[in-house]
Order: structure tokens, then C-alpha cells, then sequence
């Protein structure tokens, strides 16, 4: 009988020796962006970029961010790339956003109270994606266009629809904020 006791309490002792908490987890890493472009294109064809880059992601080397004057009372259609420019060659992030759709949701604020952002894109369920956008300007200002990638968005959170990040939950893999100057 003691045998079979000492058999018992030495499997149960490698049994639970053989799973440490060192032993590796598995998780999905978040997607290095250093650059996130958002360009406007008016119904003339016109141009404009908003640009964030930081060459070597959270390291020490401070980011640009540069926008330009937009003309009030337009129409755009918008379009966001991002990039992880620390690979060789780049890689566009974006393609991997709009494959992920259903984790993924831009966010976009003004403190410019003229302006308008709409979705013109949505992911496989029908959601807002924001890759793709509508951008309309109203009077002359100044003010802060935001742009927020959220990972993993509780989609169907109250206000997430239409681009109120409030409830939205999630990660976000970046934020950058330009200044918005409207004539």
C-alpha cells in the first residue's frame, strides 16, 4: 500500500512540476506603426496630407507630425496608411487592418466644430472601419484633428457605430493629433 501512495505523490509531484509559469504564453503582438499618413482629396482633385512619423517607434527619437492648409467650405474623401518603416522593406500596416477588420477601429475627433468625419468603409460584419472616410469642412478655423487605431473595439458598445470611442474598449495602437488649420 505505501508503494502505491509513494507511485501516486510522485506523479502528482511531476505532473505539476512540469508546468511552470515560465513556460512561454502565446500572444498575438500588437502591430508596430511609425507612420501614419492621412491624405484629402477634394472633388477637384486637390491633395492636402496630414503626416505622423516616428522612425523608430516608442524609442527616443521624437516624432513629426505635419499638416497642411485646407480650404473651408470642401468636400474630401479621406484616406489613412499606416506603416512600420522600421522593417526593410516597409511594411503597410493598413494592409493588415482592413484583413483584421473586425479588431480594428479608427476613431476620429475635431475640436473644430465645423468639420465632418463619416465612415466610408466597414468591416465584415458592417461596422464602421475608417480607413476610408468622408471629411467635409465648414467655416474658416483652427483647431486639433485626433485620429485613434483601436484594437480590438467592443464594436457594438453604445455610440462605437458612429465613431464615439467613449465605450469602445479595446487597445489603441496609436493616436496622433494634428493641427487643423481651415481657410
Amino acid at each position: 500500500m505505501k508503494k502505491i501512495v509513494s507511485i501516486i505523490l510522485l506523479f502528482a509531484v511531476v505532473l505539476f512540476s512540469s508546468c511552470s509559469k515560465d513556460d512561454p504564453v502565446t500572444t498575438i503582438p500588437q502591430e508596430v506603426i511609425t507612420t501614419l499618413n492621412y491624405t484629402l482629396t477634394s472633388s477637384t482633385g486637390e491633395t492636402f496630407q496630414f503626416k505622423f512619423i516616428d522612425p523608430d517607434g516608442d524609442g527616443g527619437i521624437a516624432p513629426t507630425v505635419s499638416s497642411e492648409i485646407i480650404p473651408a467650405n470642401t468636400v474630401f474623401t479621406g484616406r489613412i496608411q499606416v506603416l512600420n518603416e522600421t522593417l526593410d522593406p516597409v511594411e503597410d500596416v493598413t494592409l493588415e487592418v482592413k484583413e483584421e477588420d473586425l479588431e480594428h477601429q479608427f476613431f476620429f475627433s475635431s475640436t473644430l466644430n465645423t468639420t465632418v468625419i463619416s465612415y466610408q468603409d466597414q468591416d465584415a460584419s458592417g461596422n464602421p472601419l475608417g480607413v476610408e472616410t468622408g471629411f467635409m469642412t465648414g467655416a474658416s478655423g483652427n483647431g486639433q484633428l485626433t485620429i485613434i487605431l483601436r484594437h480590438e473595439p467592443i464594436k457594438d458598445a453604445e455610440g462605437v457605430s458612429e465613431g464615439d470611442i467613449t465605450n469602445a474598449g479595446g487597445e489603441t495602437d496609436i493616436e496622433v493629433s494634428f493641427e487643423l488649420d481651415v481657410q
